[in-house]
């Protein structure tokens, strides 16, 4: 019997991927669970239940929250990574983790096949086909929604004829959660006019009162929220979550290019994500220099393109991530953000290294460093080959 593991969520195309590996096609099927920080004690538990009931012949949780931090969020926190200025690559990013981590994993068991619940239509069959045939090229790739073209409802109904109970309902909703962020696709997402309904969101609303927290970086990293040090950044970013996710801040629809050429949407909500992202963009602003932020940001955002659309073994990520890093050695002071019900605001900075430092003056009001007499010598080569070009070309002899 040949030995296949399983990408394995617990969600619908998944547990119709090891129901039909099980008993349609006669597979020994090792179900794996990829941890990125979405689920509790007691989903895991449950998740692991169910797919026993499968007929799986193995259950594992493979725990890469720290792993995931170290290799990519803490680099796309020094870079700002939004996709189009939205999306926080809050699956593309944990994507690339989980497949490189079920690679070694079927490697270690030798399973002759690795098996994932993507469809024909995304970019995650892209994300992971590449990182299998990079990692363990000699092992067969199996994709059932994918090759069989199924639709959320076939699926469904597949279920149902074999017995398998779940909540429906919710399942017509494909939910992806992970420590940086959870993304939402249905049938609003399909359309480019709908919006995802309240009661499709992860997270209901339930703080109304403004309550403003201070996030404290250290080198372009968040190592404390409110007062509280935290020795690992993973647990201040749940943190954040934890006092951010309640007000509903944080919930979009991405509108993208697939990897594949079409257009998709997916909804998302992020609320640490994206207030962490922002707090440090505006931290960078007061302590780097005009060109570190121009460049840092063109750097950015291939980054973030290249992960997104699966590159991440591609050697010239190292040599970016290296940039990055670079760029945040006085990356470091508190951030004053105020939460409220489906937003936030960034009310302030204070750092040692903020270069808006009032010895030196203050914008529009007085400066310590030059005289005016300077300013009208500078003004005058400044703009000194406009001038020219204008004169040479105004058409006056």
């Amino acid at each position: 019997m040949k030995k296949v593991v399983l990408a394995y969520s617990g969600g619908l195309d998944t547990t119709f991927c090891a129901l039909h590996l099980t008993k349609d096609l006669g597979y020994e099927v090792h179900a794996a669970i990829v941890n990125t920080g979405g689920f509790s004690s007691e989903e895991l538990k449950t998740i692991e239940e169910r797919a026993k009931t499968l007929g799986v012949s193995s259950f594992t949780i493979l725990d890469v929250v720290d792993y995931y931090y170290e290799s990519v969020i803490k680099y796309l926190v020094f870079g700002n990574v939004l996709k189009n200025a939205t999306y926080p690559l809050s699956v593309s990013a944990e994507r690339i983790v989980q497949a490189k981590s079920l690679a070694e994993y079927a490697k270690s068991i030798g399973a002759k096949a690795v098996a994932h619940g993507s469809t024909g239509a995304g970019n995650d069959q892209v994300r992971f086909d590449m990182i299998f045939q990079t990692i363990v090229p000699d092992i067969e790739i199996i994709t059932p929604i994918r090759d069989l073209k199924l639709s959320r409802q076939e699926e469904i109904e597949y279920l149902k004829k074999h017995g398998v109970s779940m909540n429906f309902e919710k399942a017509a909703y494909s939910i992806n959660k992970g420590i940086w962020g959870t993304s939402v696709g249905g049938k609003e997402t399909l359309t480019s006019s709908e919006y995802l309904p309240e009661e499709a969101w992860p997270t209901q609303v339930s703080e109304h009162e403004p309550k403003e927290i201070k996030l404290t970086f250290d080198q372009g990293e968040l190592k404390g929220v409110n007062g509280v040090t935290y020795d690992n950044p993973v647990d201040a970013i749940l943190k954040v979550q934890a006092l951010a996710a309640p007000y509903g801040i944080g919930r979009d629809i991405h509108v993208g290019d697939t990897i594949i050429g079409i257009k998709g949407r997916v909804g998302f909500e992020a609320a640490a994500p994206i207030i962490i992202i922002k707090a440090h963009q505006l931290l960078e602003k007061h302590t780097l220099t005009k060109w570190q932020m121009f460049w840092k940001n063109q750097q950015a955002e291939f980054y973030g393109n290249h992960l997104h659309e699966g590159h991440y073994l591609d050697p010239v990520m190292r040599n970016l991530e290296a940039f990055l890093a670079s760029t945040q050695e006085f990356v470091s002071g508190d951030v004053r953000v105020l939460l409220q019900p489906y937003r936030f605001t960034l009310l302030g900075i204070h750092s040692e290294h903020d270069l808006m430092s009032s010895k030196f003056g203050s914008y529009g009001e007085m400066n310590k460093g030059y005289t005016g007499e300077d300013v009208k010598g500078f003004t005058r080569i400044l703009g000194n080959q406009t001038a020219i070009f204008h004169k040479v070309n105004s058409g006056n002899d």
